[in-house]
């Protein structure tokens, strides 16, 4: 059957204490048989949704402020990606694309050398996840230059495998006893005006003194990094930071790779991050959004530098899977069709907006920062700016407990997220905000 908004309803409804009791029967089901190592943040369990709504199995209505870490950006259950899948699903399932191919995956590179940054002849291969992409982009890099060191940037996240903890920055809980690492990785300082003060040209100059410096020019094979750290704690780095780095990326004959795993297809207002500042870079990961809750993830780079690659250098058996690149096509044409990077844009006005009166009313937020449907608050200690990880903890709670899924990020613990669905209504948005301004009142 096909969800709808009128079976789900449109506005949140808290039924019962949260977690309810069929949430905390499952809940120690889970605990007897899956890994602790998986984090229980928010123990409610759902059993349908739609649209920006979350329907748990004991019927209280949440109002979706995480879209799955801004993979349901089109919402839940679309129908346009509901027909796409099913249709897939009974023509085929699987074959590899590495040895009976298909259409549809063509069609989906074709979507992505027409949507990213650049009119170059672009290629791509497709993955299953943002970290299978990172790494992919990373064995590119090195193979097209022949140099081996990658520079990534503080507060970095690129994945969870183990050349992309060495890429990621924050040890605990994403690294911590889990080495060795992966070699030739070095971090230099990034820009985060709120605790750096500086504009993004004395910020790249200072991050590619430290590269030529300690690592060397001529060693470089690429650079990496998020236009907008996502787990880091969606820091937007000073304007002119990204250009600076890819100006000296292409000076240096090293690689710029722009990680939009978080911040791709229409999230930011734009197709992608880069496109804010007009950089274009020479390879770009995607995930995440890609394919509305489907997975899915693709590296996408000027035709010269992919097809550099020897046969068989690259894939991997589910890499493109036929029912998640059909589910890609709609997401896509949806995005399009519906002018999502458009209605992003307003979405961050709103949350800006109502994020910034409420820091002019309280003690506790430092900033507030963002670019379209990705807004934070980092939360401080009242009278400086010392992280308040508590802080974050506590409004996450707060709003989880009142039937808003909110979550939290940053290296230091002390930032909450907003990464709503772009089909979020004003009405649903207002809402949550206004139970994140209790919860941040409350606190203050």
């Amino acid at each position: 059957m096909t969800i709808t908004t009128t079976d789900v309803g449109i506005m949140r409804d808290v039924r019962t204490a949260i977690p309810g009791p069929n949430s905390q029967a499952l809940h120690a089901r889970r605990q007897a048989v899956v890994s602790a190592g998986l984090t229980n943040g928010f123990p409610v369990y759902i059993e349908r949704a739609a649209g920006a709504i979350l329907v748990d199995v004991d019927q209280n209505r949440l109002l979706d402020l995480g879209s799955g870490i801004a993979v349901t950006s089109v919402g839940h259950a679309v129908p346009a990606i509901i027909d796409a899948v099913s249709r897939q699903v009974a023509d085929f399932t699987h074959t590899c694309f590495m040895v009976t191919p298909y259409e549809e995956y063509i069609e989906v590179c074709e979507e992505l050398a027409r949507i990213t940054p650049g009119t170059h002849a672009k290629t791509s291969a497709l993955f299953n996840s943002g970290a299978e992409a990172v790494e992919n982009a990373v064995k590119i890099a090195r193979y097209a230059t022949g140099r081996s060191a990658i520079i990534v940037v503080d507060h970095a996240y690129h994945g969870r495998t183990n050349l992309t903890m060495a890429l990621t920055a924050k040890n605990m809980p994403y690294k911590d006893h889990f080495g060795p690492f992966a070699p030739e990785v070095y971090r230099v300082a990034t820009s985060y005006p709120y605790r750096d003060g500086l504009s993004g040209p004395e910020a790249a100059a200072r991050a590619i003194a430290e590269i030529e410096t300690t690592v060397g020019a001529n060693n470089v094979a690429a650079i990496l990094i998020e236009p907008i750290q996502g787990e880091g704690g969606f820091i937007v780095p000073a304007e002119g930071f990204l250009p600076a780095l890819s100006q000296w990326t292409a000076d240096n004959g090293a690689l710029f790779i722009a990680d939009e795993i978080q911040t791709g297809f229409c999230r930011t207002g734009r197709w992608f991050a880069v496109d804010h500042e007009g950089v274009i870079p020479d390879i770009i990961t995607t995930a995440k959004g890609f394919a509305g809750g489907m997975p899915l993830a693709g590296v996408t780079g000027r035709a010269e530098i992919m097809n550099a690659i020897h046969e068989g250098g690259l894939g991997g058996t589910y890499g493109g899977n036929p029912v998640a690149v059909a589910a890609a096509i709609a997401t896509i044409a949806t995005l399009r069709d519906q002018n999502l990077a458009e209605r992003a844009t307003v979405l961050g006005e709103h949350m800006m907006s109502s994020l910034r009166q409420l820091q002019s009313e309280t003690t506790i937020i430092g900033e507030v920062r963002g670019r379209g449907a990705m807004a934070a608050i980092e939360l401080v200690v009242a009278g400086g700016n010392i992280p308040n990880a508590a802080a974050a903890k506590a409004v996450v709670n707060y709003c989880n407990q009142q039937g808003v899924v909110a979550i939290s990020c940053g290296t230091y613990g002390n930032v909450v997220r907003l990464l709503p669905p772009l089909v979020i209504t004003d009405e649903q948005l207002t809402d949550g905000l206004s139970v994140l301004a209790d919860a941040v009142r409350s606190l203050s």
